[in-house]
């Protein structure tokens, strides 16, 4: 990434500087209804392809289900961890 120059910092900060009700924002109109907007539609969690041995009956029905049968198992483990947390478990910092 290339630096700012002097001007492009000096105009960043005026612009930081300047009053909300400043702002023109006729071009750009505010949403008022969010209700078709989909939560984490752009958050992409950190995948870590691991070697995992879990029991064949197991494996046999998450793919026996429709959709990705490893994206389905992803979610069940996170759910059990997000339940877990909300009963009091020991919270651990989840970040690879």
């Amino acid at each position: 990434m290339s630096k700012l120059t002097d001007e492009q910092n000096r105009e960043l900060q005026n612009l930081a500087e300047l009053p909300d009700d400043e702002i023109d924002t006729k071009d750009i109109p505010e949403i008022q209804d969010f209700s078709s907007a989909i939560r984490g539609r752009f958050y992409r969690p950190i995948k870590k392809q691991v070697t995992l041995r879990i029991d064949a009956d197991l494996i046999a029905w998450f793919k026996a289900q429709a959709g990705q049968y490893q994206t389905r198992i992803n979610t069940a483990l996170r759910e059990y961890v997000e339940e877990h947390d909300r009963r009091g478990g020991k919270k651990k910092d989840l970040t690879p």
